[in-house]
C-alpha cells in the first residue's frame, strides 16, 4: 500500500508542478557559472503541523496553494520527496531540522537540542555576532531551540529566539486581552501544556522592552499592529519582517504553526491554515525580493516538518494528527529559491530532511561537523 501511495503521490506532484517546471533534475551536474554572491543570506520557513498532499498538491487541494504553485515553484527548485525518519513531534522535529541530526528528546520537554544547531555552526565558523542569526518561533515550547548544550558550542554561539506570542502576552500584562486571545493559543497539539519561558531569558517586561527597541517599535505600536492581525502566524511574519528591516540578519528561521490547528479536528480551520501559510510564504519571498539587503543574495527554503496521517491509516486520525509514522506522515516536500538555484526544476529523488543543514553550510561557508545529512547538489 505504501509503495502504491508513493507512486500515486509522485504522479500527481509531477502533474501539479510539471506545467510550470521546464525540467527535472535526476542526473544533475551543477553549473559552474551559478555562484552565490558574497555576503549570502538564508531564510528558512518551516511549517509546524505539515499539510497532506490531499489538501495541497493533489488536484483537489491545489486551490489552497495558489502562491506556491503560481509564484514560488516557477522561480525555484522543488523537491517532491523529503523524508523525515525521526520523531513526529513539532519541537523535536524542528530541532532535528535545525541540527541536521535526529534529536530524541521528549517533544514537550524544555530541553535544548543535543547536537549543535545551524546557528551555532554559522556563528562559530564565520565569527558572526549574535544579532546575525534569529529564530521567530511559534510558542513558548520552542524557547530552547536557538542553541544546543554541546560542549564547545552552546547559548553563547546560538541564535536569538523571538516568541511573538510571549511578547504580546507580556505587553498586554494587566490590560484587557480578549481581543488578542486568538493570537495567544500556545499549543494546538497539547492544549493543557504551556511551558513558561526559561533558558536564561530576561524577565518578561525587560525582554519586551529590549525587543521593542531592536524592532524600533513602541509597545503601543506593537499591540496596535497585533490588533489588526488574524492569526499567530501573521504576528510571527510581522515580527520577522521588522527584523529584516532593522537588522537584516544573514540567517533567519521562521516557524509557522497555524496549520497545527488541525489537532482541534476542525477541517475548515485546517484548510484556512494552509491557505494562510501559502499566502505568508509568498509575502516573505516578496519581502526578500524588494529589500535591498536581501534581494539577489538570499536563498529561501520552505518545508513542512513532516506530513499528517492519511484517511486510511489504521490507528490514525486522518488530517487531524500525525501518529502512525507511515510513509505519508513522514514524506513531505521542499522548495528552494534564490541566486544560483535553478528555476522551474523538479527533483524526484528521495532526500532526507537532515540534508537542510549541510546544504546551508555549503551555501554560507560553515562546516556542520555533527550533522548527519548531505548537501543537496541540486541547489549548490
Amino acid at each position: 500500500m505504501a509503495a502504491k501511495q508513493g507512486w500515486d503521490r509522485r504522479q500527481f506532484l509531477r502533474g501539479a508542478v510539471g506545467a510550470a517546471a521546464a525540467g527535472r533534475l535526476c542526473g544533475f551536474t551543477p553549473l559552474v557559472a551559478q555562484q552565490v554572491p558574497k555576503g549570502h543570506k538564508a531564510v528558512v520557513v518551516t511549517f509546524g503541523g505539515g499539510a497532506r498532499d490531499e489538501e495541497t498538491f493533489a488536484p483537489e487541494g491545489q486551490e489552497n496553494i495558489p502562491h506556491m504553485l503560481g509564484e514560488l515553484i516557477p522561480q525555484g527548485t522543488f523537491f517532491t520527496q523529503v523524508i523525515n525518519h525521526g520523531i513526529l513531534g513539532h519541537y523535536v522535529a524542528t530541532a532535528s531540522l535545525a541540527t541536521g541530526a535526529y534529536e530524541t528528546f521528549n517533544n514537550f520537554a524544555q530541553t535544548p537540542p543535543a547536537n549543535p544547531t545551524v546557528f551555532e555552526y554559522f556563528r562559530k565558523d564565520l565569527k558572526r555576532p549574535a544579532n546575525d542569526a534569529w529564530i521567530v518561533a511559534p510558542s513558548n515550547g520552542f524557547n530552547r531551540i536557538g542553541a544546543s548544550d554541546r560542549r564547545g558550542y552552546g547559548p553563547e554561539l546560538g541564535a536569538e529566539v523571538l516568541l511573538p506570542k510571549q511578547l504580546l502576552a507580556a505587553a498586554m500584562a494587566g490590560k484587557s486581552g480578549g481581543e488578542y486571545e486568538h493570537l495567544l493559543r500556545d499549543n494546538y497539539e497539547s492544549p493543557l501544556y504551556t511551558p513558561a519561558a526559561g533558558g536564561g531569558m530576561l524577565p518578561r517586561d525587560l525582554e519586551v522592552e529590549r525587543v521593542a527597541g531592536i524592532l524600533k517599535l513602541s509597545l503601543d505600536d506593537f499591540t496596535a499592529h497585533a490588533r489588526s492581525l488574524a492569526s499567530p502566524d501573521e504576528l510571527s511574519v510581522f515580527i520577522a519582517r521588522q527584523l529584516m528591516r532593522q537588522l537584516a540578519p544573514s540567517l533567519l528561521w521562521i516557524t509557522l504553526h497555524d496549520i497545527d490547528i488541525a489537532h482541534s479536528g476542525a477541517y475548515s480551520l485546517y484548510l484556512d491554515g494552509i491557505q494562510r501559510s501559502d499566502r505568508l510564504c509568498g509575502e516573505i519571498w516578496r519581502a526578500i525580493e524588494t529589500d535591498p539587503e536581501y534581494k539577489g543574495r538570499t536563498t529561501m527554503f520552505i518545508l513542512p516538518d513532516f506530513g499528517r496521517d492519511s484517511d486510511v491509516s489504521p490507528g490514525g486520525n486522518g488530517f487531524q494528527h500525525h501518529r502512525t509514522g507511515d510513509a505519508l506522515s513522514r514524506t513531505t516536500w521542499m522548495m528552494v529559491l534564490g541566486p544560483g538555484v535553478r528555476q522551474n526544476a523538479v527533483v524526484e529523488r528521495p532526500v532526507d530532511s537532515l540534508d537542510l543543514v549541510p546544504t546551508l553550510g555549503r551555501l554560507l561557508g560553515f562546516s556542520p561537523t555533527y550533522a548527519a545529512g548531505a548537501p543537496l547538489k541540486e541547489v549548490l
